[in-house]
């Protein structure tokens, strides 16, 4: 899945603290796919100020993105859970339409 960086980091905001061991290894290996690599964060020039990451918004920091059929699920059903409560925000949008809008 194509995601740029913003998007990436909402996503990785997304994945439940807790779980079984299985989900745990799921959401392990989609934080692992989802962080941005040493490479990326030179060639974005990503710092991490306060808990807020920060890039060069000049660059295209879309990168495809290979997440497992459960990872996908796990992230739909969080999106599903934020639109029900309606308690999604702007920040949601795109990455509402790239996972669920796309089911």
């Amino acid at each position: 899945m194509k995601l740029d960086i913003r998007e990436r980091l909402v996503v990785s905001g997304l994945l439940p603290p807790e779980g079984n061991f299985i989900t745990l290894k799921i959401i392990q290996k989609l934080r692992e796919a989802l962080a941005p690599t040493e490479k990326e964060t030179k060639d974005w020039e990503i710092q991490v100020d306060v808990n807020q990451y920060k890039w060069d918004g000049t660059k295209d920091t879309t990168v495809d993105i290979a997440i497992s059929e459960a990872g996908r699920e796990m992230i739909v059903d969080a999106l599903k859970k934020l639109d029900d409560s309606k308690t999604l925000t702007g920040t949601h949008f795109s990455v509402y339409e790239k996972f669920v809008n796309e089911v």
